[in-house]
């Protein structure tokens, strides 16, 4: 696959966690990291129109050069594009694992197995999501990763692994060295707890400032 129609379909997937509902998310960074172009671009844009997701001038101009090359419907494509688009974050995030999590939490235990000194990785948080218009539903844990080759592959091989795990919409943020982050990934770091680190100097592509 092209790496600049790769990087521009991971990081529009990346603007859109915490705006498509995670069941989606998660399927759609499962194609990219499969190689399955053809389904994410015939699948896409329909799911931002059908969830009235606009796309702003940036996102859009990323969803054109991951997907268009790829036989997305130019018509479609165009529709997402919001005149005034915006995006409220409705979560809040939080350090503190919930009561119903294990003293041993596996998953915690795998992904520390998983990519403690593994190349390509730098640091490793883990931060729990808080929905503010349903209070009483229980906390999202949220994986955050800096990595500098691979984000999709990366991406799809953690989620299989959480799934495994027992959760079924897994939200896995690989995130690439050199980004503007967005609100929802700012808010999510400024208030994660350190996993680990991989094999990438994590003094250079550290997610919280020291």
């Amino acid at each position: 696959m092209d790496p600049d129609i790769e990087s521009s379909c991971h990081e529009l997937l990346l603007r859109l966690a915490g705006r498509l509902p995670d069941r989606l998310l998660w399927r759609f960074r499962d194609w990219l990291g499969e190689g399955a172009m053809g389904t994410l671009a015939r699948t896409l844009p329909k799911t931002l129109l059908k969830h009235r997701i606009d796309l702003d001038q940036s996102e859009y101009r990323l969803l054109v050069a991951g997907l268009i090359p790829h036989g997305a419907d130019w018509h479609e494509v165009s529709s997402a594009l919001g005149v005034d688009a915006s995006f409220e974050n409705r979560y809040t995030f939080t350090t503190g694992t919930p009561d119903w999590v294990s003293t041993v939490d596996s998953v915690s235990v795998v992904i520390h197995a998983t990519l403690r000194g593994r190349p390509d990785v730098g640091e490793v948080r883990e931060s729990w999501r808080h929905d503010r218009e349903t209070a009483e539903g229980e906390p999202k844990r949220i994986l955050l990763v800096t990595a500098v080759s691979g984000l999709p592959r990366l991406t799809g091989e953690l989620q299989r692994v959480l799934r495994v795990l027992g959760e079924e919409s897994p939200s896995i943020e690989v995130l690439p060295t050199k980004i503007e982050l967005p609100a929802y990934h700012q808010a999510a770091l400024a208030n994660s707890r350190f996993v680990c680190v991989g094999a990438v100097d994590a003094g250079q592509h550290r997610l919280v400032p020291a």
